[in-house]
């Protein structure tokens, strides 16, 4: 009879053990959902459009809340929706109100010259000037010379509802894992 009491003392014990397993399984999924789909997205470059920043098949984490927080910056690298179910990734140059222009293979906004040390010397088509939307950014991809950005009329000024957030790491593959450095420092204004 002893025996017996301990067998089933013991079978409620892994019961409640699996039971508080569960519990907390179920908690992290959760968790990880309200993360995935308030806060942070992971992002898969296709294609070479933002070379040499980023490279094809790199794996991102992008940060879906700090625009609510702080307006997005000049130089930053972000997710938008292009169409349903694609998302692009491409650099912010200019703001609403923001004259753009490519003159000689070189970004002027409001007629002001921008270095850009990210991207290497490509000959870029002229283009402009344009007045960027009110509500709008204008984004271009590192790869000038091989990105669908803002330049193309089936892209245009993108709606600032439609940015999903800002790219902050690089996580696959290891050997490039990093924060990526995409802020207003990194575009020099040539005063």
């Amino acid at each position: 009879m002893h025996d017996q009491a301990g067998k089933e003392e013991k079978e409620q014990h892994e019961s409640n053990e699996l039971k508080e397993w569960l519990k907390s399984i179920a908690l992290a999924v959760v968790i990880a959902l309200v993360i995935r789909f308030f806060f942070f997205e992971t992002f898969l470059v296709e294609g070479t459009s933002m070379y040499p920043t980023l490279k094809h098949h790199e794996r991102l984490i992008v940060n879906k809340i700090v625009y609510n927080f702080k307006e997005p910056e000049q130089g930053d690298i972000v997710v938008f929706n292009y169409a349903p179910r694609r998302d692009f990734i491409k650099r912010i140059v200019a703001f609403d109100g923001d004259e753009v222009e490519i003159r000689e293979g070189r970004l002027y906004v409001n007629k002001k010259l921008i270095v850009e040390p990210y991207i290497r010397n490509q000959a870029m088509h002229d283009y402009g000037p344009v007045i960027v939307p009110e509500g709008h950014v204008f984004v271009l991809g590192d790869n000038r010379v091989n990105s669908m950005d803002s330049r193309d009329p089936a892209v245009g000024p993108i709606a600032l509802e439609k940015i999903k957030g800002k790219a902050m790491l690089v996580f696959w593959p290891l050997t490039n894992a990093g924060l990526l450095n995409n802020s207003a420092k990194d575009m020099l204004l040539n005063r």
